[in-house]
């Protein structure tokens, strides 16, 4: 059974982000076809959650080849997404932390599929922020139902 959701998704204004594509990656160092956050909507300082935005679109590089005919929106990027949210929302709690790479993933769960064209948003709660190591939970939503859920561990680079 999952886990509840971090935030109830339907208290929050959806279609507006707090955060641009541009000014996440002004923070974090990926680029083209790996940018993969498309915004963030929500932080909330106080209790260390916040909410990202990922438009899995039509157009992308993976949807020729995985699954043809039936795109499947790949675990492997659910997860890049989620750990780019994770380093984000590091960099925004504490300014004077660094980018984040993957440390670790565990309890990784899918829980459906995502197919395009879809609207996923990543749920992240901190668990633990330190200056050499950042964990969040993640969990990903599309059409309010969830995708996977996983805890990421960050180190700086």
């Amino acid at each position: 059974m999952p886990a509840l959701p971090f935030i109830d998704l339907n208290t929050l204004d959806l279609e507006t982000l707090q955060f641009t594509r541009e000014q996440v990656y002004a923070h974090l160092p990926h680029r083209f076809e790996f940018m993969q956050l498309d915004g963030v909507i929500h932080i909330d300082r106080d209790a260390q959650v916040a909410v990202g935005l990922r438009e899995v679109r039509e157009d992308e590089f993976w949807v020729r080849g995985h699954i043809p005919g039936r795109p499947l929106f790949p675990g492997v990027l659910m997860l890049e997404t989620a750990a780019q949210m994770a380093s984000f929302l590091s960099q925004e709690l504490q300014p004077e932390s660094r980018f984040l790479g993957f440390g670790g993933l565990d309890n990784v769960k899918f829980r459906g599929a995502v197919i395009p064209p879809a609207r996923m948003y990543v749920i992240e709660k901190v668990v633990e922020l330190r200056s050499r190591r950042t964990v969040c939970d993640a969990q990903g939503f599309v059409d309010g139902r969830m995708v996977f859920e996983a805890r990421i561990t960050g180190m700086p680079l």
